[in-house]
């Protein structure tokens, strides 16, 4: 026989000394895990009494989140911006840059026109909504976003700011950027007053919610309705870098202010100008 053959007798022993060890070591398991293979043994008094301390179990798939859950690192949230005395009115930018803004909307009838002249460029502008029109209309808001531009908060129903009480200016602010928030998955980062009509309050209210103020260099006024022709006029011959320019795609008649970017907005492109949005 070779020496690391084993004896039939010596073989049999050794397997029921390894059947033996993983009884017991089956039955130490349940034990250390409270039960039997059986049937769980009846809770004794200090049992009893550790359970109503602990309170009612946790079903298992709460058991198994908990340890999850607990370990995720809370949501980032943005430094608050410092409280400003006045908005910003024009951009430091190399080159020949400039920036477009469009305030009232969305509106069904004109924004989606600007939306065409913008990406028929490839440029970018900033929407300045009031929250009743995003209320109506929401998928134009997400249509907006999509596109690239920056969406900024106008107040919910357009009022003259300095002549609220601080609790209505915090509601006109406040509603409209939960509203964005909930439509686009982010507040806005950026606010401006109707009319231009800034006041010590707004700028505190809009800080504390995490937006900085934001007003024009050059006023197309096109909310008069003056004609195409005249505020390509006006555009043009305001440009320069740095620029913020105003225009509306809501809250009237739009249609000359949609016809207007049609011709001015090429160029402007042709004169060497880049459009941009300013970033936080």
């Amino acid at each position: 026989m070779k020496s690391d053959q084993m004896l039939p007798g010596r073989r049999s022993v050794l397997r029921i000394a390894a059947c033996l060890g993983a009884a017991a070591t089956t039955g130490t398991l349940f034990t250390e895990l409270g039960r039997s293979p059986d049937r769980a043994p009846a809770p004794g008094p200090a049992a009893g009494a550790q359970a109503a301390a602990a309170g009612p179990p946790l079903r298992e798939s709460a058991y198994r989140l908990q340890p999850m859950t607990a370990d995720v690192p809370p949501r980032f949230r943005r430094a608050l911006p410092p409280v400003r005395t006045r908005p910003f009115e024009r951009f430091r930018a190399p080159g020949r840059s400039l920036v477009l803004t469009f305030d009232d909307g969305p509106d069904p009838h004109y924004t989606p026109g600007i939306l065409s002249t913008l990406r028929r460029y490839h440029v970018s502008a900033m929407f300045f909504v009031c929250g009743s029109m995003v209320a109506d209309n929401p998928e134009l808001l997400r249509e907006i976003a999509r596109d690239g531009h920056i969406v900024g908060n106008h107040t919910w129903s357009h009022p003259l700011i300095p002549g609220l009480p601080p609790s209505k200016i915090r509601s006109e602010l406040g509603r409209t950027s939960e509203l964005i928030e909930q439509t686009l998955g982010a507040a806005p980062l950026w606010y401006r007053a109707p009319y231009g009509a800034w006041n010590k309050l707004s700028f505190e209210i809009g800080a504390e919610l995490g937006m900085e103020p934001l007003g024009w260099t050059l006023d197309s006024r096109d909310w008069t309705e003056p004609g195409a022709a005249t505020i390509v006029r006006r555009v043009l011959d305001s440009a320069a870098p740095g620029v913020v320019i105003l225009s509306h795609d809501a809250g009237g008649n739009r249609s000359q202010s949609v016809a207007a970017l049609r011709r001015y907005l090429p160029e402007l492109l042709d004169a060497g100008y880049s459009i941009t949005v300013p970033h936080r």
